[in-house]
C-alpha cells in the first residue's frame, strides 16, 4: 500500500524501482498494493539515452529496508529489473 513520507521518518528507504513511464508506475502501484506491500513513491530526476543523454523525470519507488529483499523478488516474478542493492551497484575492482 502506498505510504505517506511520515511511514519512513527515523528509517533508511531503499529505492527498489524507477519507473519512467506514467503507465509503469501506475502497473506497478497496483502490484505492490495487490500484494499487500507498503511502498513510498516520488518523482525525481534520472538521465537516460544511449547517444543523447537527457535529463528526465520517473517515479522512484522506495521500500523499507526489511523488505526490499521480498519486493525485488516480487518484481521480477512480474517481469521488472529492480534496483540492485546498494552494495553490488558499485563496480567492482
Amino acid at each position: 500500500m502506498r505510504q505517506d513520507p511520515d511511514f519512513f521518518r527515523d528509517k533508511e528507504p531503499v529505492l527498489v524501482y524507477i519507473a519512467k513511464k506514467l503507465r509503469e508506475a501506475l502497473k506497478l502501484e497496483s502490484i505492490l498494493t495487490a500484494e499487500g506491500l507498503d511502498y513510498g513513491v516520488e518523482a525525481d530526476h534520472y538521465y537516460g539515452g544511449m547517444i543523447f543523454k537527457s535529463q528526465r523525470v520517473g517515479a522512484f519507488f522506495y521500500v523499507l529496508p526489511e523488505v526490499a529483499d521480498n519486493v525485488r523478488q516480487v518484481l521480477r516474478r512480474h517481469g521488472y529489473r529492480p534496483q540492485p542493492p546498494e552494495d553490488e551497484s558499485e563496480p567492482r575492482r
